[in-house]
């Protein structure tokens, strides 16, 4: 049995390391299209002489609605 539990841990690693080559391929790509960087409207961006800061609170709930409806479509997916 303890052979089992190293099979699962390495589909998972396996798995994960294909997810995150993944999202970078898209990030280069999205990088490329000019859209690294846009803002979404709600995002904070405070301009001072010499500072900026940008706090992107928008972009992170879009973001994180879009992942968890890609974990939700895997897990359903992978109960099968």
């Amino acid at each position: 049995m303890p052979s089992n539990i190293w099979h699962n841990a390495a589909r998972f690693l396996i798995i994960s390391g294909l997810a995150l080559l993944a999202l970078g391929g898209l990030a280069l790509i999205i990088g490329r299209w000019g859209h690294g960087g846009r803002l979404l409207p709600g995002d904070i961006v405070i301009r001072r002489p010499g500072f900026s800061f940008y706090f992107p609170i928008v972009s992170c709930v879009v973001l994180s609605l879009l992942l968890s409806a890609v974990v939700t479509i895997i897990a359903l997916l992978w109960r099968r």
